[in-house]
């Protein structure tokens, strides 16, 4: 008697199953479970094979799981039945069955992703738009060589790669140092950027808009500020951002005011600069300690030795964290500059470069 008293849970339980499998049924109807809507071409492809897969999945749970409840409720033990129901061993049709239609739906769905795949991995030998794209520690530089553009992204701010609407457009991928990942999600697309190795694709935005990216491999300690966006105009709108991009001049060195509290030079006014020399090469300076006098201007003679890498000398009051007291331009190596930098109280700085906060040394002022 104590078998037949669970009854009432094992009808809850396919109670249960039902609305699990009227829920799947009803989100695969309205989207619910839908990837972002693509804004490629290769993104439209990606979905269609996404939708048959999962088109293919639902069927064969429904199937599967609508014959264990047939066979649950219309074969299930019922009061006063101890007699067992009919044993079948072995059935040759069913077992033909049974095999060959995952076969054939494997198959199928082999051929249909080999297919995509090829489609989506295609590179144009003739592609209208070519971009060099270099991942490093922590933000991202879009070069457009046949235009003489360079796009670096800043600290808190990712890079803009822009783009003309319809065209083919093709990335070569490059790392500086880790493994990165590009990543945008309205792409529905993902490749690696690994060092010593040039991934290529292509990608041809079908509307225009702004679409996020990211680096999707934990790349170090900053990996967050990896971001960037992809913004789609016409090409029209394309040629002008060229041009208003050639036309910008390079920025040129600034000087932050003084610090709050910093102390006038003896008699009043600032005695003769004092110079300290400093260089950055392989994301590292190559001198992890300065010194220089108080209360007296200082001139840093700073290269930049890293082609293609964007990096600076900021000055933080007592840490690489503390208060800014200077913040010198960004320059993108090969370069050199020099900073002017009001003069300093005694006491314990840091430098450290703004995009690659991992670069950090102590100045002493005294």
């Amino acid at each position: 008697m104590t078998m037949f008293a669970q009854g009432p849970k094992r009808g809850g339980l396919v109670v249960a199953l039902v609305a699990l499998t009227a829920f799947v049924v009803a989100g695969c109807s309205t989207g619910f479970l839908q990837p972002p809507p693509p804004a490629t071409t290769q993104g439209r492809e990606t979905q269609s094979l996404y939708e048959i897969v999962f088109a293919v999945a639902v069927i064969v749970f429904v199937l599967v799981e609508g014959l264990i409840l047939f066979a649950a409720l219309r074969y299930r033990r019922r009061k006063g039945d101890d007699s067992l129901p009919p044993q079948v061993h072995g059935n040759n049709v069913l077992e033909v069955i049974w095999t060959a239609i995952p076969m054939v739906v494997v198959a199928g769905l082999f051929f249909l992703s080999w297919q995509t795949l090829n489609s989506v991995d295609a590179v144009s030998a003739t592609p209208q738009l070519k971009i060099q794209v270099t991942g490093f520690q922590w933000q991202w530089q879009f070069q457009y060589p046949n235009e003489g553009v360079t796009v670096v992204g800043l600290p808190g701010k990712g890079p803009e790669m822009v783009v003309p609407v319809g065209e083919t457009v093709q990335l070569d991928l490059q790392s500086r140092d880790v493994i990165h990942g590009f990543y945008v999600p309205a792409f529905l697309f993902k490749r690696d950027v690994i060092p010593g190795k040039t991934n290529v694709f292509d990608f041809k935005v079908d509307q225009a808009g702004t679409y996020s990216g990211q680096c999707t491999q934990f790349c170090g300690l900053f990996h967050w500020n990896m971001v960037f966006s992809v913004r789609a105009v016409s090409r029209p709108e394309f040629d002008a951002w060229v041009q208003a991009a050639k036309a910008t001049p390079a920025p040129t060195p600034t000087t932050a005011p003084p610090a709050s509290g910093a102390a006038p030079s003896p008699g009043g006014s600032p005695g003769p600069a004092a110079t300290l020399a400093i260089s950055a090469q392989n994301i590292a300076y190559d001198k992890t300690a300065l010194e220089a006098p108080a209360n007296t201007p200082i001139r840093i003679d700073f290269a930049n030795n890293d082609a293609g890498i964007p990096h600076n000398v900021a000055i933080h009051k007592d840490s690489p964290t503390g208060e800014s007291v200077f913040q010198g331009d960004i320059i993108t190596g090969v370069a050199t500059v020099t900073y002017d930098v009001p003069s300093l109280p005694a006491g314990t700085y840091a430098f450290v470069c703004s995009v690659h906060p991992n670069m950090v040394g102590t100045l002493t002022v005294k």
